[in-house]
């Protein structure tokens, strides 16, 4: 599609002016329509420059793969084929969810040259999304003209949670730095270690691994070999329901936080020889993935929840618990990520989560809402603000009897606001590990 340029208004304006004067003074009149016709006969040769305009190669290099909230690079390289050079103002196909700085170009391209620009995109949202063409205004030879041309460049990019904060965790670990994200150190009780086996004693053996009793009945120095303790089971039961939806600032809701702090405690556990699993649910079961370990369970697990979206509807906690007790026997820390607002759904977590005592070490993280916090700190001194005051403080009230009953059933809890998720979890994690509750 052809469109005018803004030239070609200019070169209009002049005749336009001049045509006023022909109230002053009649012969002016042929001269305003000569012009006219100047204007246009030089309109149509240059709209004939346009010939040829689509006569571009394009191609785009960015990564695949972006990580929530956090800039990445795109390179758009367009090679002109065309003898002429060429003025376009180019624009990408960016997604609604890609913030684009800057959002379009204005590139000058000589004939049979290269030309590169660079733009920065940012995600707001997780999911896979198709950057499939290239748009662009191509100007003619004087600017009279503009012709609408697109191109067919297509590339598929995925957006994870955030998955470097996993780099920054493995610095800071190196450093000796964790405490700026405000992981603890554990002391641990006792040791790490379980008994394996018995066996001679060799030179540089520590002595408190003698055993005495079988050394007096072997005659021969024996002590005991232990193992380290390994292999132990993790599985994240992730609620996409309702409960886990709304804007909690910055554009990230409940369960993209929990999605951040699971990746980065799965990365933890990993690095300690644990195995790492995930069941995400609303009113169904969404995403499965077995308890495992190895190089590249991060990367599954990026993979299986990063295209998952809070649904509106209420979760179905017992389908989420019934699969999970069919797929995994073997004692595990089950981490329930939800929140809870009622009575109905409040009963159905506890029952579930304490039915799971002894069998596995279930930890319910609740999520906290800030406006309900904000409402019972900070109610308005009018009627109805006082009110709604009450409500959230009698809410919040209800919420805390809750979690009391169900540490009271041998249930661990933990309830954070979203935004400060990850460092108490991990926390939690490694003090189970260092008391040996699992």
């Amino acid at each position: 599609m052809i469109w005018p340029g803004r030239a070609l208004g200019y070169a209009l304006l002049i005749p336009a002016l001049l045509s006023l004067a022909v109230f002053a003074s009649p012969l002016i009149w042929w001269g305003v329509i000569g012009l006219d016709l100047m204007v246009a006969f030089v309109a149509l040769i240059d709209l004939f420059t346009l010939i040829g305009a689509g006569k571009f190669m394009f191609e785009r290099r960015s990564g695949t793969v972006a990580s929530l909230g956090e800039k990445q690079e795109v390179e758009l390289i367009l090679r002109n084929t065309g003898r002429w050079g060429r003025v376009l103002r180019l624009r990408d196909d960016v997604p609604d969810t890609f913030a684009a700085e800057p959002a379009d170009f204005l590139v000058r391209v000589p004939g049979r040259s290269l030309a590169a620009v660079v733009y920065s995109i940012t995600p707001r949202r997780r999911g896979s999304y198709a950057f499939r063409r290239v748009y662009a205004l191509v100007s003619s030879r004087l600017n009279f003209w503009e012709r609408s041309v697109s191109w067919k460049v297509r590339t598929d990019v995925r957006v994870y949670p955030d998955i470097r904060q996993i780099a920054r965790y493995t610095v800071l670990a190196r450093r000796d730095k964790l405490s700026t994200l405000g992981v603890r150190r554990s002391r641990k009780l006792g040791t790490d270690n379980e008994f394996e086996r018995l066996r001679d004693y060799t030179e540089g053996d520590e002595p408190r691994h003698m055993d005495w009793r079988a050394t007096a009945r072997r005659r021969k120095l024996t002590v005991r070999a232990h193992q380290v303790n390994q292999s132990q089971r993790l599985i994240f039961l992730i609620d996409c329901g309702r409960m886990m939806a709304g804007d909690t600032g910055g554009g990230l809701s409940p369960l993209d936080h929990a999605l951040n702090a699971m990746l980065l405690l799965a990365h933890v556990a990993l690095i300690r020889g644990d195995q790492v699993g995930v069941l995400a649910f609303s009113d169904r079961v969404r995403a499965y993935v077995p308890p495992g370990g190895g190089a590249g369970r991060i990367r599954r697990l990026v993979h299986a929840v990063h295209n998952l979206f809070p649904e509106i509807v209420e979760p179905r906690y017992e389908r989420a618990f019934v699969e999970l007790e069919k797929r995994c026997r073997k004692r595990s820390l089950v981490i329930l990520m939800t929140n809870i607002f009622d009575d109905v759904n409040a009963e159905i977590v506890a029952s579930h989560l304490a039915n799971f005592v002894g069998r596995h070490l279930p930890l319910g993280v609740f999520l906290r809402d800030h406006d309900i916090f904000e409402l019972a700190d900070h109610a308005p001194d009018d009627g109805i603000g006082l009110y709604r005051g009450a409500a959230a403080a009698a809410l919040l009230n209800w919420r805390e009897k809750s979690l009391a009953a169900l540490r009271r059933r041998g249930v661990l809890t933990l309830d954070v606001f979203p935004g400060e998720l990850t460092a108490p979890l991990i926390n939690q994690y490694l003090q189970i590990k260092a008391r040996h509750l699992l």
